[in-house]
């Protein structure tokens, strides 16, 4: 079986993947921590793994940037794969300087401005959709296990990355407690509400709009590694 995206066959994806943006930031993972590693996917080089953590599986996958796309991957993974949970293991640029660079963050909701659930399926537009509860319970137990500090909070997913207006954070983070800003995660809530599974969104702070600090591409590809290793820890 294969999708237009994703050519897999129907047993060779775990029932739980993490989903980084990045798909060399997949094959890092999967390079540096998995065992028994099979590539599944190299359709518009979005690179998906399959392979053992621990000796459990797992898979990971690259997701791309924004809403539509991993609006695209989440759902055939879903629909057509049987998989049951998503990950997303990404980076965000800090709205506050309560946050600094490296910390990792755990998305209690996203908020967003977009109009994906609403086209997606007719959804009545709201500003949050949520991630599992229980995924989000595991998550915590296995940091809390690993020793691993997290935040939780409100996530902002937003559509433009380049926007006109920079100081528009400051009305987000003010109006919807958002204390963050990436681009994937209302998508892949959203996702996984209309097709019964579960999703949840593990992020590592790369930069910050508040103090202007920033991390390097290859540090966002390689170095996020507290954030692996707590997803990594949910393969079953």
């Amino acid at each position: 079986m294969s999708t237009p995206h994703i050519s897999a066959k129907q047993d060779e994806i775990a029932k739980t993947v993490l989903m980084p943006g990045d798909p060399l930031r997949a094959k890092f993972i999967a390079d540096t921590f998995l065992d028994n590693v099979k590539q599944f996917n190299t359709v518009r080089n979005m690179f998906g793994y399959t392979g053992t953590y621990k000796g459990k599986k797992i898979s990971v996958m690259g997701s791309g940037m924004g809403m539509p796309s991993i609006g695209i991957y989440s759902y055939e993974l879903y629909k057509f794969y049987d998989v049951e949970n998503i990950i997303r293991i990404g980076s965000c640029g800090a709205y506050t300087d309560k946050i600094d660079l490296y910390d990792v963050l755990l998305a209690e909701s996203a908020y967003s401005e977009s109009s994906y659930a609403y086209v997606q399926s007719g959804t009545y537009k709201q500003p949050y959709t949520y991630p599992s509860k229980h995924l989000n319970e595991k998550i915590e137990a296995a940091a809390k296990a690993l020793n691993i500090p997290i935040t939780k909070g409100v996530i902002h997913s937003s559509d433009v990355f380049y926007r006109e207006n920079f100081d528009d954070y400051k009305k987000i983070y003010e109006n919807y407690d958002a204390i963050a800003v990436e681009m994937e995660s209302f998508a892949l809530f959203h996702n996984a509400k209309v097709t019964g599974k579960n999703a949840a969104c593990l992020l590592t702070v790369s930069d910050s709009l508040v103090t202007k600090e920033a991390t390097s591409s290859d540090e966002r590809q390689n170095a996020f590694t507290k954030m692996m290793e707590i997803a990594l820890s949910l393969a079953e």
